[in-house]
């Protein structure tokens, strides 16, 4: 399978991270890797020469969330990065290898990254807007 889900031990029902392998990607043309009620958001597209789609723009709109967190993703570009994932109470609740082209999504929950190659390459994406750390995050 592509895509593991990392539940909570604490609260089964809450998806912490997810992670998603390059090399068992499935041989269909979208599949969504991320549930569209999180607020980041990620699709993985196989594409075919000349595949396209409809041009657009993104529209403004007015968003309320009673609860924001940032959630972060990281893919790995070249190298390869060790995760460690925790759970809701700061416990390592599992720890994984990704490489080349895999992804991983975190959700809840806090995590780690160790880089295990010199020049390991890694696009982070987070949720914005960025207003500080001290906003942002608490270090376990």
């Amino acid at each position: 399978m592509s895509i593991e889900k990392i539940y909570s031990e604490l609260e089964t029902d809450k998806l912490l991270h997810v992670v998603h392998r390059i090399d068992q990607a499935e041989h269909v043309p979208r599949k969504n890797l991320i549930e569209p009620s999180n607020f980041i958001q990620c699709s993985f597209l196989r594409l075919e020469k000349n595949s396209t789609f409809r041009p657009h723009k993104h529209i403004f709109k007015k968003r309320k969330y009673e609860n924001q967190i940032a959630q972060e993703s990281w893919v790995v570009i070249r190298g390869s990065v060790k995760c460690i994932f925790y759970d809701l109470d700061d416990s390592v609740i599992t720890e994984t290898v990704l490489h080349e082209g895999d992804a991983s999504f975190t959700l809840l929950g806090g995590h780690n990254y160790v880089s295990l190659e010199d020049n390991t390459v890694v696009y982070e994406y987070k949720t914005g807007p960025y207003e500080g750390q001290e906003y942002d995050k608490n270090f376990i």
